[in-house]
């Protein structure tokens, strides 16, 4: 298999892990997690809810979305999603479902923030067959870290209440914040999700009402949408996801100024029900220069349809791909030093270091920085510990810095930071 960098993984907050013979089950905490604050669980409360898609990295655009949900149960919901580009009503009525669209996609950023809303862990019955242990949660942030397969999940608990605070895995991630008291549940106002570097989405609860006598005609469907005109989404392998690419997968690798020169990317793509790739999200790689490259020769290819029962699909797939390059000297970024970095920090934190870290002690970490100041990766060139290279990693991604300035051009550049245990 292919070598993959999963940036998101990397990126996950304070990463615990346990022997297969400690600790507890990790589905057992994550369902104790769900009853708590899933608000969609059979027996819940019928629930009126008002929500809106806002990218928090460009905070004068427009709202990317906005959703609003009548729940009675699990089998009687009608929803609506408004987009610019894509526009849903769905209303759904034990086995009789109705379903009017406006546009020919559904966007995987928009179907997969609303499931963070509506089934956070849409993954539970694997992790139950994985019987993957974790350390018990404790006061603070615990999190599981494990493989499926040939992707690695990190999902993660507060411990105050064992609620679940992230998760992250292959083309699904988020995060839940401000959790508040509705019907008996605790449940999180915010659900941020990062598309890419530089790019973040947040879904904001607006109004989370408990959705009292409900007007039955709201879910009365006097004609059924036959699935042929229903948009359905599928989760393919990467192999799967190869034999239905007709174009060529051949990437032209460009040289490149210094980092990892032979290694692997990842990148989450999504394509329409006529095969036309819509969406490549990059999943990380080991030189950070390779993902601009692979993604826009991945928004060329064309798939064949997928089909599933005799209908055409939406299909979603994390691919993997090796790269081999070469340094051309004039690309390399400059190196800044721990204070050449630090005084173009405009907000920096300190790690949080795990217990038995050795006191005192300094850790260099180099970072790339992108030309919006934006840290976008961390080269463990100094051969950190995991644990120790998690809690750094966990304090950059709340750093923020002012572009470095060139030639009077903004510009990526690599820093040499310096994290003092004292």
């Amino acid at each position: 298999m292919k070598q993959l960098l999963i940036a998101a993984l990397v990126f996950a907050l304070a990463i615990g892990s346990a022997a297969a013979d400690e600790g507890v089950l990790v589905a057992d905490v994550a369902e104790k997690a769900l009853q708590q604050s899933q608000i969609t669980l059979p027996g819940s409360n019928p629930f009126h809810l008002v929500a809106t898609i806002v990218e928090t990295t460009d905070p004068g655009s427009e709202p990317r979305a906005t959703i609003e949900e009548y729940w009675i149960s699990p089998d009687k919901w009608r929803r609506t999603i408004k987009s610019a580009d894509f526009s849903q009503t769905r209303i759904v009525n034990g086995d009789a479902v109705s379903e009017q669209n406006t546009g020919d996609y559904f966007p995987a950023w928009l179907s997969q923030l609303i499931t963070a809303v509506i089934d956070p862990l849409p993954m539970l019955n694997a992790i139950k067959q994985s019987n993957s242990r974790m350390q018990k949660p404790r006061a603070d942030e615990t999190c599981a870290d494990f493989h499926m397969r040939i992707d690695r999940w990190v999902i993660c608990f507060e411990g105050a209440h064992g609620l679940l605070t992230s998760i992250f895995t292959k083309g699904y991630s988020a995060e839940f914040k401000d959790f508040e008291n509705f019907a008996g549940k605790r449940v999180p106002r915010r659900i941020v999700k990062e598309l890419e570097p530089g790019t973040t989405l947040e879904l904001r609860i607006d109004s989370l009402e408990v959705l009292q006598a409900p007007d039955e005609s709201m879910f009365t469907i006097s004609q059924p949408t036959p699935l042929s005109d229903q948009i359905s989404r599928l989760v393919v392998s990467d192999e799967t996801a190869r034999t239905l690419i007709e174009s060529s997968m051949e990437i032209a690798w460009p040289s490149v100024g210094g980092g990892i020169l032979k290694g692997g990317c990842g990148i989450y793509i999504s394509a329409d029900r006529s095969g036309h790739v819509r969406e490549a999200w990059p999943e990380g790689c080991d030189n950070p220069a390779m993902q601009g490259v692979l993604r826009d020769a991945v928004m060329k290819w064309q798939l064949k349809p997928a089909v599933l029962h005799g209908v055409p699909v939406q299909i979603e797939s994390l691919m993997g791909f090796s790269y081999e390059t070469t340094v051309d000297t004039a690309k390399t970024p400059p190196l800044l030093t721990d204070d050449e970095a630090r005084k173009l920090a405009t907000y920096s934190v300190q790690p949080k270091f795990p217990e038995g870290t050795p006191r005192p002690a300094d850790f260099i970490a180099q970072i790339t920085v992108d030309d919006t100041g934006k840290f976008i990766s961390i080269q463990n060139t100094n051969r950190l510990d995991g644990p120790i290279l998690q809690a750094i990693v966990a304090a950059l991604r709340k750093w923020e810095f002012k572009p470095f300035i060139k030639d009077g051009q903004p510009q990526l550049f690599h820093a040499d930071i310096i994290f003092h245990n004292n």
